[in-house]
């Protein structure tokens, strides 16, 4: 089974809304960014609910959504999988979280995207160390997830209130 590490987290000080994804899949590892699986709907989403045109390069949409308030980052800092589904991932170890909460206050939403990251979270994270802070898991921007896109962005729109 190959070891998987993820990436440091999209952030800055701005940053209201932290969306945890489980892992990077085999794309995005091998490009070294999130969500760069072609079929993955997570860039289009996010900037369907910003009401923004969606930048062609990675690096201009990481830009721009820091400077939207968001974050991203991992649940999982390193684990043991073989292909890129959240059901074969292995020996997983989380994030620190405790830390990032208190160099970034002003996050008050962690949106999961699917549920094997609230699952990992709820696993390993002490919920005590988040302040005040909200939770929700939106449906999974992975094409393994068969809802229709427009009912996935429906779902992620509530990530606008906290921006």
């Amino acid at each position: 089974m190959a070891l998987c590490e993820s990436f440091p987290p999209i952030i800055n000080t701005e940053s209201r809304v932290l969306i945890l994804g489980s892992m990077p899949g085999g794309v995005s590892l091998q490009k070294q960014q999130y969500y760069a699986h072609p079929n993955n709907k997570f860039w289009t989403i996010i900037f369907s609910v910003l009401e923004m045109t969606m930048p062609n390069s990675y690096e201009e949409r990481v830009e721009c959504i820091r400077t939207q308030g968001i974050a991203v980052w991992d649940v999982i800092a390193s684990c043991n999988r073989e292909g890129s589904l959240d059901s074969a991932i292995k020996n997983e170890v989380p994030n620190e979280f405790s830390t990032l909460f208190e160099c970034y206050p002003r996050i008050k939403l962690v949106a999961f995207n699917g549920t094997k990251a609230r699952q990992v979270y709820n696993k390993y994270i002490d919920l005590r160390v988040d302040r005040q802070v909200e939770y929700i898991t939106l449906p999974s921007t992975s094409p393994a997830l068969t809802k229709s896109l427009e009912e996935k962005i429906k779902a992620w729109g509530v990530i606008s209130e906290y921006l």
